[in-house]
């Protein structure tokens, strides 16, 4: 087998406490590894200096969904306790009822028809169990299920983030600070990074910005465990690419301009959207494109984004933009360099053309 398309080329050794369990006081502060594909060069600066690195006709596409606190803790008539995790944003079926499918986790298995009370204005009814380990599973509230969700649910957090309950930070610091369309249980972490100054800078040099939406499933948590990677079946996801952002993106690219991805989820959604002609094209509906070595970018030329687990097909994907023995070389030598990995950790920037912005790399 080609060594691409081995599990095992995609492995790489982590000590545990480089694994983030925690932002950085500002989200601005995180480090940022700057990757030249184009010339194997790297250089190490600060988040804040993000706009530096882009120039006027540049488009940034960034992935809106919000995270919805899809974790829930409940009890049994007999007083034992349930842990729910939603696997999706609910679905209206009737005046105070919500279906959604669901993990669920107590000490004896639920029954079909059981009823389990978050609260006296939030039950849920266990309907089925699934084959695949999930169970449908009804919500029934006297409001709006968004507001009840807020008030009893809890965070999502990736469970390499040691928690027992969540920390009253990660409420606001697990979600971009422009997340508009609520329906992910996981964030789309690359725009973590982001503030208000740095959206501003960007706008002020010329750099536009546009939006998609991809609502993060629990399958992102999923490990690759097929040894050969192209026999992997991916997740599928909820994507929506606007007409206004096909506009700007096909303008930018028409004047030269480059497409900078924030997170692999803005990737997928804009590779998922494009013509036979190249252009991209307003799209919406499942999402189950699986990127790996050998897929043709063609509408990306950059990516910003954070350190991904060993294994997963968020490695394979970035190794696919940039070559697997250069994105294992920059993971070796931001271990070495003590950055900090996943969800909570630093930031990538990955560039495939030869010019990287207005700032020379200092390597």
């Amino acid at each position: 087998m080609d060594d691409q398309f081995s599990l095992s080329a995609y492995s790489y050794d982590l000590p545990q406490e480089l694994i983030a369990q925690h932002p950085v006081s500002k989200r601005d502060e995180s480090r940022l590894m700057v990757l030249d594909a184009a010339r194997a060069e790297v250089a190490h600066m600060q988040f804040s200096d993000f706009p530096e690195l882009l120039r006027p006709g540049d488009c940034v596409v960034m992935n809106n969904s919000r995270v919805f606190p899809a974790r829930l803790h409940g009890r049994r008539k007999t007083g034992g306790k349930v842990e729910i995790f939603l696997l999706h944003y609910p679905v209206r079926t009737g005046d105070e009822c919500w279906r959604a499918k669901a993990l669920t986790r107590s000490s004896k298995p639920l029954r079909q028809g059981e009823v389990i009370s978050m609260a006296d204005e939030l039950q849920l009814e266990m309907v089925e169990r699934l084959d695949n380990g999930s169970a449908e599973v009804k919500l029934y509230t006297s409001g709006d299920v968004e507001s009840a969700l807020q008030k009893y649910g809890q965070m999502p957090l990736p469970p390499y983030i040691r928690r027992e309950e969540n920390d009253p930070d990660d409420v606001s610091r697990y979600q971009t600070i422009y997340a508009s369309r609520t329906g992910s249980v996981a964030a789309p972490t690359a725009g973590l990074h982001f503030t208000d100054g740095v959206i501003t800078r960007l706008k002020e040099r010329g750099i536009k910005i546009a939006h998609v939406t991809l609502h993060v499933g629990y399958g992102t948590f999923a490990p690759v465990r097929a040894s050969d990677i192209r026999e992997h079946k991916i997740h599928s996801e909820y994507v929506v690419v606007p007409e206004e952002t096909c506009s700007m993106v096909n303008n930018a690219r028409k004047q030269g301009g480059r497409i900078v991805a924030v997170g692999t989820t803005s990737v997928r959604s804009l590779e998922w959207a494009v013509s036979s002609e190249g252009k991209l094209i307003p799209r919406e509906g499942k999402c189950s494109l699986y990127i790996m070595p050998g897929f043709e970018f063609r509408i990306v030329d950059c990516m910003l984004t954070n350190f991904h687990l060993p294994g997963s097909s968020l490695l394979i994907l970035v190794s696919a933009f940039a070559g697997r023995e250069q994105i294992l070389d920059a993971y070796r030598q931001a271990i070495r360099a003590q950055y900090r990995f996943y969800s909570y950790g630093d930031a990538m920037f990955i560039s495939t053309k030869r010019e990287v912005g207005s700032r020379r790399l200092e390597v």
